[in-house]
């Protein structure tokens, strides 16, 4: 749930639950003020009958006139009351009323159920008359229990109009406040989603309120010493990278002065053995054979070693020549089990960093594809434009899914960290029916 619609919702249930204890006040206020009304009603009645004794006593008017109401009728009685007087000696009893009762209920009966359970409209008050300390009777005012609920729904309807339009009134501002207030957040969750990707240039513009600034101010600087970290690390893996191949370069190198002068060395002393055995000792010629074989073998080793080290064709040809030499070597080795192919478009002349990056990423794929695929071709397209340089290898192999991060090998790491340090993007996707599908995008320009 958003957290507008929370807090939304948090308030309308406040204000609900307000609405409630305020008519619950109401209804209680109404049944108080019903019963006071009726209160003073019966002591103003009362009051004007003693009066009436009063008189009579003092030679005005006839005893057999009492009760008169006459005079609270006339002088601003309260519709829908019942009042009744009875003698002492019940032997006079007189009775009115004032105001019908309503005849179509403007209530629900679900209100009249739940007024008459709570309050009990329609009590009696009964007051004594007195005079001169003589209770001549009793008087017994009646109000209308119909009356008391209708006047009790008007000022309950009353209330639910005025707060329901409150409430609404209320939630619409709180809504539109929360949303200005939380349009920040779309800002932070678009710019975390910038730095996810990559762009840890990103950075959040000042809010106004000090709580979004704070969070912006701390994301901005978490961005920033991430990129300086990412920087440094990149320009350390470039060190590293560089480091790596001219350790590489130095021990080809060293293993072409070397050990394979050595090796030259050592099949011309067997060969002059093998001449020498062949006219003096026969029985040496097998054994001087021998030695040549052996070094003969080592030297292909050394020739193949110093291929994987530092191709001669990278440094002497170029990268065009070097691929085409890496690429015709594994269709020897493999002898048919594999086709490979490779397309090359633009021009090779790439800086060494690039062309080193893009060779070692080749030999890489190339020993993968035939260590683990089982494929039967593959192929490698090298397309390079002015401004970038986009290299795809494809194989028919057996992978259908993407679970190559889960492998103990660092063949993939590799070729994703020498992408990352160049600046470039790297992605892997399954090829159709079956196979893997290797892309690599990199800008050409220096490497800091």
């Amino acid at each position: 749930m958003k957290l507008q619609f929370h807090l939304l919702l948090r308030i309308a249930v406040v204000g609900l639950m307000c609405l409630l204890v305020a008519a619950a006040y109401v209804l209680y206020h109404s049944d108080r003020q019903a019963r006071q009304s009726i209160q003073v009603t019966a002591e103003s009645l009362g009051k004007q009958l003693e009066v009436q004794l009063l008189r009579f006593d003092a030679g005005f008017g006839q005893a057999d006139q009492f009760p008169d109401f006459d005079l609270w009728k006339q002088t601003g009685s309260v519709p829908g009351i019942c009042v009744r007087f009875v003698s002492k000696d019940s032997a006079v009893a007189r009775s009115l009323c004032n105001g019908a009762k309503l005849s179509n209920p403007s209530w629900p009966d679900g209100f009249e159920t739940l007024y008459r359970r709570l309050f009990s409209p329609g009590f009696e008050i009964i007051r004594p008359i007195v005079f001169n300390g003589r209770v001549y009777g009793s008087l017994t005012v009646t109000p209308s229990a119909e009356m008391e609920i209708a006047q009790a729904w008007e000022n309950i309807r009353s209330l639910l109009g005025l707060s329901a339009l409150t409430v609404l009134a209320v939630c619409l501002l709180v809504y539109l406040s929360i949303s200005r207030a939380l349009r920040p957040a779309g800002i932070l969750v678009a710019g975390l989603e910038s730095m996810e990707k990559g762009n840890l240039a990103c950075r959040l513009p000042p809010f106004e309120l000090i709580e979004w600034q704070r969070i912006a101010t701390a994301i901005n600087q978490l961005a920033a010493s991430q990129q300086q970290l990412l920087v440094e690390r990149q320009k350390l893996s470039v060190r590293l990278i560089n480091l790596q191949e001219e350790e590489r370069r130095y021990l080809a190198r060293e293993l072409h002065d070397e050990f394979g002068q050595c090796l030259a060395a050592i099949n011309a002393v067997a060969a002059s053995i093998a001449h020498t055995a062949d006219q003096q000792c026969p029985v040496l010629v097998d054994e001087a054979d021998h030695i040549s074989r052996i070094s003969q073998h080592m030297m292909n080793s050394v020739r193949e070693l110093l291929r994987r080290l530092r191709p001669a064709e990278l440094d002497e040809l170029g990268l065009a020549a070097s691929l085409k030499s890496l690429v015709s070597g594994w269709n020897t080795r493999s002898g048919g089990k594999i086709h490979y192919q490779l397309g090359i478009t633009g021009d090779c002349s790439l800086p060494e960093p690039l062309a080193v990056t893009l060779f070692r990423i080749i030999q890489e794929c190339l020993t993968n594809i035939t260590k683990h695929s089982a494929a039967t071709n593959a192929s490698v397209s090298l397309a390079i434009t002015a401004d970038a340089v986009a290299l795809t290898v494809k194989d028919n192999g057996n992978a259908t899914e993407l679970s190559f991060s889960d492998g103990p090998g660092i063949g993939l790491l590799g070729i994703r960290e020498r992408v990352t340090v160049l600046h470039g993007q790297l992605t892997l996707a399954i090829a159709q029916p079956h196979g893997l599908i290797v892309e690599a995008w990199l800008p050409i320009r220096p490497i800091a």
